[in-house]
């Protein structure tokens, strides 16, 4: 980033923002929140914005960690699922009776996240916390999904005066101004300001407006990803209506109990996933990947078998055609037929969708739901720089990295970071897709986080600090964690998942024996698991 950086603090201030809207209350939407809040005009001056909404379509904060212990039907899931423009935001599945977030009673809309059940983060507490709110002391170092949940809810607590809990954004429309001066005396310009539609769920009310930017802290693990080129998995899904699921609906492995199950998949919440079903179902777990997990993983994972991608449903016989693993050398390990299979999960992902934003018709901000276009480092809009997409970066630790783009943010709409010219902002945007394989735009190598992250505080402390929160900035010992988290989330597994520090799993910071690894300290084509 450092050769794009404007090289003057006396460039045009392009932006006159005052309301700011922020849809979402999950980790991002709450780092954004908390920084355009406190950010300040200039030093010792006043609130640089006079109006920051939060609009939540749950009862309460959280975002992919607020649990819900029913999932949506598995009817209701399409299979393959590839569609990333759906016509409109997802309706609420209805809770029982209980609080609406700010302290009613009444009925409770739900939009049940993949969160499930029996989860631990695969992120050490100390590396993955804000940066001005440690987790509570005596939880372990890799804490439960609840005492995540209860972490963002008290980091939420000096910000929930700001979120409209149980209110769905439906719509998000430009009215074009021009984007952002170009040259000096450019500022008085009609500027882009942003319709933004509402809908209270408790009311039905609807409401709509205007705002001078838009935080998109909405998330990217709502729509589910099924491959459609899996021959006849339109026929199989037809004729074994149920048997095909998505990850996103998994909650236990009790449903899988006694069965025949393939899991599709190896990521991070594949392979935990994996390991609880396997302890359940009928042996062996058949994995299915297009390159062979590491023996050590599998053998830690439990009785399974990996094969191969498949490559087609054998739709009478119940089963499934698999490909041979890409790495498995002559023998063709992984082909195969397997018949009678009583379950597939698939573990596959999620696309990139915005059903309320849907008027930059120029540059459509998503194709096929694996990337989102005319962004600059993963978080600006080129064009319209009042539009903004926290989050959106993979394999990742994201509430440290939500900081250090809310800080960006709250700094640039308060003309306290001068704003890249146009052709800056393109070919950041250009340099952030250098190297990357198709549909692996966001995903970030192992390390690329921690470097995204001192990037962007750089960036931000250039012009100084004074009134603004500062962003987090990752020293030799985080970046030290960054590199042996996943080995000791290993060793937290095989310990019973009590340990609460890195010392009681065997890893102790000593700053004169560490080396920080190369592909964390530099960056390298390999990926890991984070996030």
């Amino acid at each position: 980033m450092g050769s794009y950086l404007p090289s003057s603090p006396a460039a045009p201030r392009p932006f006159s923002v005052q309301r700011v809207a922020v849809i979402g209350a999950g980790p991002s939407g709450l780092a954004s929140a908390k920084y355009l809040l406190a950010q300040k005009a200039g030093p010792a001056a006043a609130a640089a914005f006079a109006r920051v909404d939060v609009f939540e379509q749950q009862a309460k904060v959280g975002g992919v960690w607020n649990y819900s212990p029913t999932p949506r039907p598995v009817e209701e899931l399409p299979v393959p699922q590839t569609d990333a423009h759906p016509k409109r935001p997802d309706p609420p599945i209805w809770g029982d009776k209980g609080g609406d977030g700010n302290g009613g009673e009444g009925k409770k809309p739900l939009f049940p996240s993949p969160m499930y059940e029996d989860l631990h983060t695969n992120i050490p507490h100390t590396l993955m916390r804000y940066s001005d709110l440690p987790f509570k002391e005596g939880c372990e170092i890799f804490p439960t999904r609840g005492d995540v949940q209860e972490y963002l809810e008290q980091y939420a607590a000096d910000v929930r005066h700001v979120i409209r809990f149980s209110t769905q954004v439906t719509g998000v429309a430009l009215r074009p101004g021009t984007s952002f001066a170009t040259a000096a005396g450019d500022g008085d310009k009609e500027q882009d300001q942003w319709d933004v539609r509402t809908t209270d769920l408790l009311t039905d009310k609807e409401t709509t407006e205007t705002y001078d930017a838009v935080v998109v802290a909405s998330g990217h693990y709502s729509t589910p990803y099924i491959p459609d080129s899996i021959g006849n998995i339109d026929a199989f899904h037809a004729a074994h209506p149920g048997l095909i699921s998505h990850s996103k609906l998994y909650r236990n492995p009790e449903l899988y109990r006694g069965k025949k199950v393939v899991v599709v998949g190896t990521g991070a919440s594949g392979l935990d996933i994996a390991s609880q079903i396997q302890a359940v179902c009928k042996p062996p777990l058949l994995v299915s990947a297009q390159t062979e997990v590491p023996p050590e993983t599998l053998a830690h994972i439990g009785n399974v078998k990996q094969v191969g991608q498949i490559k087609r449903f054998l739709v009478e016989e119940r089963g499934a055609e698999f490909l041979p693993l890409s790495d498995s050398g002559p023998e063709e390990g992984g082909a195969g037929i397997e018949t009678d299979i009583d379950a597939v999960l698939f573990c596959t992902g999620y696309l990139f969708t915005f059903p309320f934003l849907n008027t930059l018709q120029k540059t459509p901000l998503v194709t096929d739901g694996r990337q989102v276009y005319g962004v600059a480092k993963h978080l600006l809009h080129v064009a319209h720089p009042t539009l903004a997409f926290p989050g959106l970066p993979i394999k990742v630790i994201p509430f440290p990295l939500a900081e250090a783009q809310a800080a960006v943010l709250a700094r640039l709409w308060s003309n306290q970071l001068p704003l890249p010219m146009k052709e800056v902002l393109e070919e950041w945007e250009r340099l952030d897709g250098e190297g990357t394989a198709p549909g692996k735009f966001h995903v970030f190598p192992k390390g690329g986080d921690g470097r995204y992250i001192n990037e962007l505080h750089d960036w931000v402390t250039r012009y100084g600090v004074d009134g603004g929160k500062e962003p987090p900035h990752w020293d030799e010992e985080m970046l030290w964690q960054r590199g042996i988290y996943a080995e000791a989330k290993m060793q937290f597994e095989k310990m019973g998942k009590k340990a609460k520090t890195l010392e009681e799993l065997g890893f102790r910071y000593e700053p004169e024996k560490v080396v920080v690894p190369e592909d964390v300290a530099e960056g390298n084509e390999k990926m890991d698991v984070a996030g």
